[in-house]
């Protein structure tokens, strides 16, 4: 008696791989064109899945209004790191040149007597002449920008111990207008800082910049490819220059929210504000090697970060594993990035 024979199958038949992989290849080439999108997916994810973990306690609008402050100083001084990673550089002195310009505007408004407003403007000046700095070893000397502002970050540090005398200015003697940007206003519900209105206005303010002027075209183009910017008459070491000095002068920003947020002025403060930047701008995916992403990714990634730390903290994790996660979230937001950009290849 005859039997029927089964021939086995493949998984797939190749019919439905080539569907998968066309789905595939839709969503990485969307990604590539679209770098808001990722980060975007994924703070909405966390949001839910925080809000049906921890529940009311994480969606509560006084919560939401405490990680937008947590996470303000690192995004603005994200938006100067996102500006040096966009042209295929890093930064690791902004955190230190956030701390100096701050303890520059405290020493010159109370101990040197000086009115707060020219110390608030000298303040972002030592941002901006500190930025230069890092650009000029860049341009002028060939430093590559990882060792150029690792030596500046040491040499801005102990600049701000020696300037400081490591003392600590107290909040009583800070002048109402240095603190200003901690005040808050009651909006929906919740109180909201006006640095965190602030920080938002200088988010869009930037992202004008980068899409709609000349100065953020030649920047992308530096980043992207800067042999070919310069044959098609880009100055790519004036785009350079000028990148460093306006992320130097965004960073004298962030000092002034700083003092506004902590109360005081400390040579201590913002030790981590440079690994924290180089965070926000990754998983708010903006490329290492320059030239693709959006400074409104680095608001979406800082505000990923904070809502990953409320939400682990209010579960109840401790606090190694939400350093253990906001680690997890780097490498796989490297990983994604080496996977996106191979769409171009």
């Amino acid at each position: 008696m005859a039997h029927d024979t089964v021939t086995p199958h493949a998984a797939d038949p190749p019919a439905t791989r080539s569907a998968k992989h066309g789905l595939i290849a839709r969503g990485q080439a969307a990604l590539h064109t679209k770098p808001l999108l990722g980060p975007l997916v994924v703070l909405l994810l966390a949001s839910l899945f925080f809000s049906v973990w921890v529940g009311s306690r994480f969606s509560d609008p006084l919560n939401i209004s405490l990680i937008v402050q947590q996470v303000q100083i690192i995004g603005m001084v994200g938006i100067a790191q996102t500006l040096v990673v966009l042209t295929a550089g890093i930064d690791l002195s902004v955190g230190a040149i956030t701390v100096l310009a701050s303890v520059v505007m405290g020493k010159l408004a109370v101990d040197s007597g000086l009115p707060v407003l020219p110390a608030l403007l000298l303040g972002l000046v030592t941002g901006g002449v500190c930025g230069g700095l890092n650009g000029t070893l860049v341009t002028r000397f060939r430093i590559p920008p990882f060792i150029a502002t690792l030596g500046t970050l040491s040499v801005f540090s102990a600049l701000t111990l020696f300037y400081s005398q490591s003392e600590t200015i107290r909040a009583q003697d800070v002048p109402s207008l240095l603190s200003w940007p901690g005040r808050s206003i009651h909006v929906l519900g919740t109180e909201v800082t006006y640095s965190s209105l602030l920080m938002v206005g200088c988010f869009a303010t930037v992202a004008y910049l980068l899409r709609g002027t000349a100065w953020g075209a030649h920047l992308h183009a530096v980043g992207d490819n800067p042999d070919g910017a310069r044959l098609s008459g880009i100055r790519t070491d004036r785009v350079l220059l000028s990148v460093y000095v306006v992320a130097g002068v965004i960073c004298g920003l962030a000092a002034w929210f700083l003092i506004g947020r902590i109360g005081s002025v400390s040579p201590q403060a913002g030790e981590n504000l440079n690994l924290q930047s180089i965070t926000a701008v990754v998983i708010g995916g903006t490329s290492l090697f320059g030239g693709r992403g959006h400074v409104l990714g680095t608001l979406l990634g800082s505000l990923i970060v904070g809502v990953f730390s409320s939400g682990l903290a209010l579960a109840g994790v401790e606090a190694l594993w939400q350093v253990f996660t906001v680690g997890v979230l780097v490498v796989v937001a490297v990983a994604a990035d080496q996977w996106i950009r191979k769409v171009t290849a």
